[in-house]
Formats: C-alpha cells, structure tokens, sequence
C-alpha cells in the first residue's frame, strides 16, 4: 500500500513539473511576443494580398467562401485551413490587426507546450524536453513566422504536426486503428494548413528509431522490421504524395517556379548546401535577420558550396557512426535535413535563397541534438589530477566533471541562452511593427535587395512620402536596370503621385522588356484609362485577359469602360463575367449594379448593390449604387442612410452629396437638402442649376 501511495506522490510530483514547465513556456513566449499585439499589417509583405485587400477572407466564412477554400488555389498554394484560420479572424475582429496578432501568438504558445509534452512523454526526459521547447518558442528566427500575420501557415501546420506526433505516440502505445486514424486525420489537416509538412512521414520512422525504440539496427531482422514500419507509413507517404503534387501545380500556375533558365540545376544545387549551414550559423549567432535573403544566382561562389557540402557530408556521416552510443544524434541531424528539403531550393520557388520562416520545425531537430548531445558529451570530460609522492595510486587519475555539470551549470548555462534568445527575439519583433519599418529594416541587412526596395517604395507612395517613394523605386532600378517589375513598381507609384505621363512611359518601359507581364498591362490600361484613352486602356484590359492575369479585376476595368462609353448591356456581360472568376470582386458587383440601374433594371440592381456592399462594406460606390436604386422606387429615407454612410466612408463623393440632396429635398428635409448642394458644390460637383433653384425657393431668406 505504501508503495502504491509512493508512486502516485511522484505521477502527481511529475505532473505538476510538467504544468509549471507549462506555464512557464506560456509566459515566456507570451513575454516575447506580447508587444506584436500593437503591430499594424504589414500590407506589402503579403498581408494585403492575405487579409487586408482579400475579399474572401474579408467576409468571413461564408458557405461560399469555405467551399472556395477547398477548391480554389490563391497566392501560388492550395492551404485552405489557413485561409479559414484568416475568415475566422475577420469575423472575431475584422481589420483590427491585434486580434489577428494574437491568433498567431497562441498558435505559437500551444505549439511549444505540445512539443515540450510530446518529447517528454517520449523520452522521459522533462528537463531536455523543456529546453527543446524553450528554444521553439523564443529563438530569434522564429519571429517571422509569428509576427507576421500572412505567416499563420507556419505556426498553424506546425499545430498539427505537433498534434499528429502526439497521436502517433499514443498509437505506439497502445495500436489501434482508431488510434490510427486520429494520427492520419492530424496530418491531412496539417498538409491543408502548409503542404511543408509532406516530410512529417520520415520523421516519424526516425521517431521509431529514437527514442520510440521500435527499430533496433542491431536485429537481424531489422530489414523486416523497417519493411513493416515503413509499410505501416504508407497511407501518410500517400497523403504527402497528393500534396506535394497539387502544391507543385499550384506554385507553377500561379508563376512561383522558377524556370531552369533563371536558375539552372547547378545553381540550384550549389545554393542547398550553402542554406543548409547558413541556418545553423543563424541558429547559433540569430544576427542580420531579415524577411527573405536574396538569391545570388551565377554569382555563387563555387569553392563555398563545395565546402559547405562537405560539412554536410561529414556531420552526416559523424552522427550515423555515433548513431547506436547516440541515437538522438542521427535522429536530431535527419530531422533538420530532412524537413528542409522540400524548401531548400531544389525546385526553385521564389527568387529567396533562403527565408526564416522556413527554420520553424526543422531546427528542432538540431535543439534535439544540442539538448541531448551536450549532457552525453560531458561524460567523459573531467579533470585530471597528479598522484601524491609516495602513495600506492596511479601517477595521474582522472575524475569525471559531468554530474557536476549536469546538476549545475548545464541548468544555467540553459537558461541564460533562453533568456539572452529571449531578449533577440524581443528585439526583433519590433522589426515587423509595419511595412515600413520592416522593408527599411530589409533594406539595412540586405542593401543589394531590390525586391524589398521596391516594395518600401510602394509603402511609401500608401503614406503620401513620394520623394522617399521614388528614391526608393529609382535605388532598386540602379540595382537592376533590366527588371520589368521594377519598372511597373515605379510606375504606379509615379501614378499615385498624379504623374501620369511618366507613369505610362514606365509601364510601356516594364512591357519592352517583358511584353507577355500581365499585371504590367493592367496598370498600364489603369493609367490609360485616367488620362482618358479610353480605347487604348480597353485594349490593355483585353490583352491581361489574353495573358489570364488579373482577370477578374481586368472584365470588371473593361466594363468600367463600356459603362462610360454607354454600352451597359455589354459592360454587365464584363462584370458577369469577373464574377464568374471571383464572385468576392466588389469592384465588378458594384459595376453590375450601376449596368442594371442604366438598363432600368431597378429591382436587379438594388440586390447586386446590396451584394456588393456584403463583400466589401466599406466601399463608397456600392452604398451609393444602392442609394440610387433605392431612390428611383421612391424609397427616399434608406436611400438617404446609403448616401449619408457612402459620405461617410468616402466624404469628399460629390455625387452622393448630390443625390443624398435630392432625397431630403423630396422628404422636405429643405435646410439639410442645401446643405448638402453647398457641400456638393465643395467636393468640385455640379448639381444641377434647376434643382438648386427650386431648392431656394423653399429656404427661408437667412439660409439663403
């Protein structure tokens, strides 16, 4: 009896560590990164295209939209749970960034409990286990993938993924297909949040080697025993297999891949090796960190990859032959190289040589190796001392340090690494405070990089900063004379700025070198279409739809066009057919509502103004297309509300003055009436001169 009372006084000893390392794990994360809360997106960093200027997650999760989620492919991948993560934070918070911030922080705390419960529930380790853990959830390098919003893939698949190495153990435990099926329902969820995850299948057959121990190499069976594990692995190689397939068409159609011709296979298989130690001198020295490295092609240098994959080759083939006396060695050095593989460069996406954000699950394979492989190191180190003159022991002994160690400085070597980290990591979330204080911060670390140039550049023409706009765009271009999206980069900031001439000159210079740039043509018709070449700019518009580039944008644009040329019938066909590619495109719906009002198709054309303003409630001209259908069926008081919160979104709209006029003069609203034509009259509109005067006749003489 006693020794049954002896063993549940240490379960209940060891779960209440495991709740304090839990606790602790949670408030130390949470002190690293509680100031992202303050964060704004970062617009030009993907955060325009993922959340801020994204109709679909804009509106939450609609049926629609999470029926678009599964079978749409959006910004080069196929990751639906993501985009729902995103639909789900717009319904909670809308725009306001700090909600979306701290889905992205909790993501992060859970992920290092989970990881710090399953290497313990391994390994039996809590203390290795909680400096594993630690390290994930405050290194510096991870700070991309939690402060940045667009980033939510990482720490959402790495839920997952920790989620099916934690059903995985229970199914060892005790197998069971039920067990199983938990374990291949974790992993499909986690391939639908980020497809990085295809490599989860290998980690855990290294798992089975260490520290599960269901594959011993000195069996003589060990040949079957791996068939049979791996055997057993199938239905999730399978699962990887279908994703890395559809991951690949994704990428190639939405233009990620990079062609052989910008970066040839050698190119390609000198720059692995050379990320592959770059991250590890990162992880040990996290300095001059910033959102991507560029990739310096041809100008590689051979002698350091060819060094670079020696290392490789000789720390491979160290851990292997250390892999029966340690076999967290092996495990740990396989982790990491395994995991990176699918986003090492072989297949080129994106013009990065590397990125932090990839580091997020495979340098824990490395912390593995540094929280079990120090302790056992120690072993055989001590201190050697000389035998007295005279006595019967050896002329020199030696006396092992390691417990020593292990009970006292390892502890706090520990956890001044974990505070120091700590401290980086802090520091540089406050980097990615916004787009501009992050590409500046891009722009310091990594002065050669003309993509984050021309995206600080675009952030400033946002702000109204066009001179530091434009010495942004023209530095880029003097780093890389002949890039045709730096030419368009400039050019629309040139066109924000009212500078249109320069502007189309721009756009044509982006086009010669690069006369199949789709988006190139689309801001061109832009820029055509403010000067008033309407013809010009409807061919530029016809051209993108040539090139299947911004096609939604690009009906709606040409309808914008037939409607001003008074073609509504053809220009409700254009808007249709942007619908049909995106039915979230406020600028076609809004576009269809005004086709129908000019067919006098009223009744369609209030349901098409009241669908635009529930993909994009925010929008001006949608609430003033309602307004109008509103009013010609005489319902001059909800046309009224529509004018007055079209005004308010927008307050300079001198047509809904106008109009929001004309329904107080019919409500006989007269003071409020003239106020708005004084207003209209501000805003440069023209109401017209036989309303104002009847208008005046109703005003007593003082309001006149």
């Amino acid at each position: 009896m006693t020794d049954r009372a002896g063993v549940i006084v240490r379960e209940m000893s060891k779960s209440f560590t495991r709740f304090l390392i839990s606790a602790f794990l949670v408030a130390i994360t949470i002190a690293v990164y509680w100031r992202t809360l303050d964060h704004d997106f970062v617009v030009f960093c993907d955060d325009g295209h993922y959340v801020t200027s994204n109709a679909l997650v804009r509106a939450g999760p609609t049926p629609d939209g999470l029926v678009r989620a599964f079978t749409t492919i959006d910004s080069a991948n196929w990751h639906p749970l993501t985009w729902i993560s995103h639909m789900l934070d717009c319904r909670l918070y809308g725009l306001n960034p700090t909600g979306h911030h701290l889905t992205n922080l909790l993501l992060h705390a859970v992920n290092t409990v989970l990881l710090f419960l399953v290497l313990s529930r391994m390994t039996g380790a809590v203390w290795r286990s909680a400096f594993v853990a630690a390290l994930l959830g405050v290194h510096p390098l991870h700070v991309e993938s939690v402060a940045w919003i667009s980033e939510r893939k990482d720490v959402l698949s790495a839920l997952f993924w920790m989620l099916t190495m934690f059903a995985y153990v229970r199914y060892v435990e005790r197998p069971g297909l039920s067990r199983y099926s938990l374990v291949i329902l974790a992993f499909a969820l986690g391939l639908m949040s980020k497809p990085m995850l295809v490599t989860l299948p290998l980690v855990l057959l290294l798992l089975d080697y260490w520290p599960l121990g269901r594959l011993d190499l000195g069996n003589p069976n060990r040949s079957r025993s791996l068939l049979k594990l791996g055997l057993e692995k199938v239905p999730l190689l399978a699962l990887s297999a279908a994703s890395s397939v559809i991951t690949f068409l994704a990428q190639r159609s939405g233009g990620a891949v990079r062609t052989a011709e910008e970066f040839p296979l050698r190119i390609r298989l000198m720059n692995a090796p050379m990320a592959y130690v770059k991250y590890i001198a990162k992880m040990v020295w996290p300095s001059g960190l910033a959102p991507s490295y560029p990739h310096q092609g041809a100008d590689l240098p051979a002698w350091q990859a060819a060094a670079a994959g020696f290392v490789l080759i000789a720390v491979t083939a160290l851990v292997i032959k250390a892999a029966r006396r340690r076999p967290h060695l092996p495990v740990g050095w396989l982790w990491y190289v395994g995991t990176l593989v699918p986003v090492i460069g072989i297949v080129q996406v994106g013009g990065q040589a590397m990125a932090d954000r990839y580091t997020y699950i495979p340098l824990i394979g490395l912390f593995v190796m540094i929280s079990w492989g120090v302790p056992e190191a120690l072993r055989g180190v001590g201190v050697w001392k000389c035998g007295s003159v005279g006595d019967q022991s050896p002329p020199y002994s030696h006396t092992p340090i390691r417990p020593y160690a292990c009970r006292r400085v390892l502890p706090i070597v520990g956890a001044a690494i974990i505070v120091a980290l700590a401290a980086c990591a802090r520091l540089q979330t406050g980097h990615w405070r916004d787009s501009i204080t992050l590409l500046t911060r891009a722009v310091e670390v990594t002065p050669t990089d003309y993509k984050s140039l021309d995206a600080l550049g675009m952030a400033f023409a946002a702000q109204r900063r066009y001179d530091e706009a434009i010495r942004s765009h023209r530095a880029a271009l003097k780093l890389s004379p002949e890039a045709p999206f730096l030419h368009a980069g400039f050019a629309v900031t040139l066109a924000e700025q009212g500078n249109i001439e320069e502007a189309v000159r721009e756009f044509q210079e982006a086009l010669r070198l690069d006369p199949e740039f789709g988006e190139a043509h689309y801001n061109l018709a832009k820029a055509l279409e403010l000067r008033g070449d309407l013809n010009q700019a409807a061919a530029h518009y016809s051209e993108c739809l040539r090139l299947k580039a911004n096609t939604a944008e690009a009906h709606a644009s040409l309808g914008n066009i037939l409607l001003r040329q008074g073609r509504p019938a053809d220009a409700a066909r254009e808007y249709r057919a942007a619908l049909s590619v995106d039915p979230y495109c406020s600028q076609a719906r809004t576009g269809l509502a005004a086709a129908l009002q000019y067919q006098g198709r009223t009744g369609e054309s209030i349901e098409e103004a009241r669908r635009a303003i529930r993909a994009s409630p925010d929008s001006a001209t949608a609430h003033y297309n309602l307004g109008v259908g509103l009013q010609n069926e005489n319902m001059n008081a909800q046309a009224a509300r529509e004018y007055e919160e079209a005004i308010r979104i927008r307050p300079d709209y001198a047509e809904a003055h106008n109009n929001l006029a004309l329904a107080y003069y019919d409500m006989g609203r007269y003071t409020d009436a003239w106020r708005e034509v004084h207003q209209c009259v501000r805003c440069n509109g023209n109401p017209h001169p036989g309303f104002v005067k009847q208008l005046a006749k109703k005003m007593p003489d003082p309001a006149r």
